[in-house]
């Protein structure tokens, strides 16, 4: 009668310690190896990136010659719920100074983004088409879509397989354009993002580009944390056409103010026609 009951009391406590193990299995969190293309560029998107942002930027643009032109810009950054305005003044050189642009960056995707030029030496405003948001901005490598942020909704992902980047784990997505219309604006056929799995950020890209069979290489050379936000601070852009580099792009920004008290009145078509 003994044996009975100790093997009952085995039993039970057998069918509880695996019972257990089965409800922590089952409510863990997925691991970072878990989480899908999707999950993980939804991480991505959802980081914070900061808020009343003032910062001077440097464009350097470089022709395959190894040719420079610098110019130096005003930044400021600020969110409008999930929304974003972003504006830009032209500080120098004197081709180019006062020339503004501004962003208002739509989150959800029901409206396209939208972006004005304004040019000192015409006195005149152009609003950015869409079709024309595959163009250059301002004669670097980077499109008018690539100055704003990527839908989510409006690409396919697919995870490739890891790889490294300056040490550290990343995963490499590849996004697909939804539609012709999305892929027409961007003027990529596909992108291959690299997506650091320590802080979520895309540090590195590959874009297959519509017309003349060209690539482009993005790279965020440098990285800092400002204030808890992880920044690129330098970015890097260079399109190749077959194995030589036809044109690259290096963004510097120094001096990043988060917190600062920005009206949104700043962030008007009016004010980007005063100039700063």
């Amino acid at each position: 009668m003994m044996k009975d009951r100790s093997t009952h009391n085995v039993f039970f406590t057998l069918t509880l310690c695996l019972l257990l193990v089965a409800i922590a299995l089952n409510t863990a969190p997925a691991s970072a190896d878990e989480l899908t293309a999707r999950e993980i560029m939804e991480k991505a998107d959802a980081r914070d990136d900061g808020d009343n942002m003032i910062a001077n930027m440097e464009m350097v643009l470089i022709d395959k010659k190894g040719q420079e032109r610098v110019r130096k810009i005003k930044t400021f950054s600020k969110d409008k719920g999930k929304d974003t305005l972003k504006l830009m003044f032209f500080m120098e050189p004197a081709d180019v100074r006062d020339t503004g642009f501004l962003t208002y960056d739509y989150y959800s995707g029901e409206r396209d983004d939208d972006q004005w030029l304004y040019l000192p030496e015409l006195h005149k405003t152009k609003r950015i088409a869409s079709s024309d948001k595959s163009s250059a901005f301002m004669g670097s490598d980077f499109s008018y879509a690539d100055m704003t942020k990527r839908v989510l909704d409006e690409w396919k992902y697919k995870l490739l397989k890891e790889a490294e980047v300056r040490d550290h784990k990343v995963w490499l997505i590849e996004a697909m354009p939804a539609n012709k219309t999305i892929e027409d604006r961007y003027g990529y056929t596909k992108s291959v993002l690299f997506v650091r799995q320590d802080i979520f950020m895309v540090v590195r890209a590959v874009h297959w580009v519509k017309e003349g069979k060209k690539l482009k290489y993005l790279d965020i050379k440098k990285l800092e944390q400002i204030d808890g936000i992880w920044v690129g601070t330098e970015i890097h852009m260079k399109t190749n056409k077959g194995k030589q580099t036809i044109h690259r792009s290096v963004f510097k920004w120094h001096n990043i103010k988060f917190n600062q008290d920005l009206d949104e009145k700043l962030f008007t078509v009016r004010r980007l026609e005063k100039g700063i």
